[in-house]
């Protein structure tokens, strides 16, 4: 009976898969004449080139280097691919037609089915709808009043390093605790809960380390998210697909581990949910006395204008669970991959290290050995300067892609030579075509940010933008950069994601010294960076040695 149930389930699978991509075959002559490598798989084309997890960096870097910003993939079974990052293209993409350029039906569905119905689960209206309410919380009057709450976390974590170094320096696997720091400040600043003590013996909560094998298990299974779930998702009821589900799980491990990830984030999530329900109901200063975040935090602001708002406004009780997932999931993986990145550079830099660490300690002690502000953090160049560096050449999210709903025309900035050596300036992109825009190689691109791109330099940074950069006109919204991307699916907490890591990043410094193991790091250009070390296994870890500051230990 198993056996039949799995075997007519696969049989229906493949069936829609096939008919899905036949319909490609119509639009061949239409994309087929850009510049593109040769397939290197009748079945995936390119597809497992591009998003390899290990070997996809050299790919992607490849494609840059051969063939610019408008390149030709070949998809499964001849699907043609946009690979674009050409700044007009993008400007359109992301910003001028962004509801013909709509998210994948895998990244829609696989999301809304790992974190609920979320910001980054639905679109068109629905999507815009939900931004609108949760964009006063992530303004900059927000984040100010948010800043001790993100300081008081950041000093938990300098005080337990201290204690553990005191007797000589170690090697820490600083992913782990960059995971931990993140998690406890959206905790308490985005939830008003607190996941973790933080204290020396406190082990780790599980949503640091489910979290951070998540996204090298959604990369493993691209392939299926991207061309089976789409049409799997519209097969029978969600108990039905529930139970298709947990037979897979039994002998397919990556998808046992995704389910089980995703149900232990909606539980964790549900029961912060119902904890401040009852609190908001016995009152306000219920939550501002016993609560973490004070009263503060997002989760209480939103359920707060939840309780005021006409119906129309209002988010129902799942899309609110939902919310809270999608903000955990965000905020901690990807702003804890960036402050470690940020460290693992310092440890081969030690003379940018030295820099930035004198700059933080004299803005310190100019203001009498206090916590800096807001804005006092916010105006110090260097710190600035290593932030955006990091975050334009290692962006924590590699790439997005995009589905056309609509036959449409692409401009572009600059003339692209086709196959029969004619050139264009614009293309027609038709309906269902699947569009991979790369956030990284459009923030390495030497023709606007010159020869030296791809080389980690904050001293760019310092004599301002480059008028190369400006003219170039990329759409995101982050320092002329696509990091955080741009337009109305525009990454929310980008403000607050670099105000953690400034903070995090001027007090471990004034504190500690990072060197190198010695080790080599290598990262996984899943759909969230991850590290791990060369001949260990692909385990998210990153070792770094960390001694104290001979000031500090004295």
């Amino acid at each position: 009976m198993l056996s039949q149930v799995v075997f007519s389930t696969i049989t229906i699978l493949t069936t829609l898969f096939v008919w899905r991509l036949s319909r490609n075959r119509s639009r061949w002559s239409t994309l087929n004449s850009l510049p593109g490598p040769s397939s290197s798989s009748w079945w995936q084309g390119n597809f497992g080139e591009v998003f390899h997890v290990r070997d996809g960096w050299q790919f992607n870097q490849k494609l840059a280097e051969n063939y610019g910003p408008v390149v030709r993939l070949d998809g499964p079974l001849g699907e043609k691919i946009l690979y674009v990052y050409d700044s007009k293209a993008l400007q359109n993409i992301l910003v001028k037609e962004i509801d013909i350029y709509e998210e994948s039906d895998r990244f829609i569905e696989g999301n809304k089915l790992v974190f609920g119905r979320g910001l980054i689960a639905t679109r068109g209206p629905h999507h815009r709808k939900q931004r609108k309410i949760l964009n006063p919380v992530f303004s900059i009057a927000h984040m100010r009043t948010m800043t001790s709450t993100f300081y008081e976390v950041a000093h938990k974590v300098e005080h337990i390093l201290a204690a553990k170094l005191h007797s000589g320096s170690q090697e820490i696997d600083m992913l782990s605790w960059m995971g931990r720091a993140a998690l406890e400040i959206v905790g308490q600043s985005g939830l008003g809960y607190s996941f973790d003590p933080m204290t020396e013996d406190a082990a780790p909560h599980k949503y640091v380390e489910d979290m951070k094998g998540l996204m090298p298990i959604i990369s493993r299974l691209i392939f299926h998210l991207t061309y089976i779930l789409p049409w799997a998702i519209k097969i029978g009821t969600p108990r039905f697909r529930r139970c298709v589900i947990d037979l897979l799980s039994l002998f397919w491990r990556d998808i046992r581990e995704l389910r089980d990830k995703s149900d232990f984030m909606w539980k964790v999530s549900e029961e912060i949910y119902n904890e401040k329900k009852k609190a908001l109901a016995i009152g306000k200063d219920e939550v501002a006395g016993r609560q973490a975040g004070k009263g503060k935090d997002i989760l209480s602001v939103l359920m707060g204008a939840n309780m005021k708002a006409l119906n129309e406004e209002k988010l129902d009780e799942e899309e609110v669970i939902a919310q809270m997932s999608t903000l955990i999931f965000a905020a901690m993986d990807t702003t804890s991959t960036a402050m470690s990145h940020i460290i693992e550079l310092l440890s081969t830099h030690p003379d940018i290290q030295s820099k930035l660490r004198q700059e933080i300690i004299v803005a310190r002690r100019e203001i009498g050995g206090r916590d800096l502000s807001y804005d006092e953090l916010m105006s110090l160049p260097y710190l600035d300067a290593v932030c955006r560096e990091t975050l334009r050449l290692f962006p924590p999210v590699p790439r997005v892609t995009r589905t056309t709903r609509q036959s449409t025309v692409l401009p572009l900035s600059s003339p692209v030579t086709l196959l029969d050596g004619s050139s264009v300036t614009e293309l027609v992109v038709p309906k269902n075509s699947t569009v991979i825009l790369p956030i990284m190689n459009a923030n390495q691109n030497s023709d606007i940010w010159g020869p030296d791109a791809r080389e980690w330099k904050p001293e760019r940074w310092l004599d301002g933008v480059p008028q190369k950069v400006v003219d170039a006109k990329m759409p995101g919204v982050y320092s002329h950069l696509m990091t955080f991307i741009g337009g109305g699916r525009s990454c929310i907490g980008f403000k607050f994601s670099e105000l953690e890591m400034k903070i995090v990043i001027s007090l471990l410094l004034q504190n500690f010294e990072f060197t190198s193991t010695g080790k080599t790091l290598r990262w996984q250009m899943s759909g969230v960076l991850s590290p791990y070390v060369e001949g260990e296994g692909y385990q998210p870890q990153l070792p770094i040695r960390v001694g104290l500051l001979s000031a500090t230990r004295s």
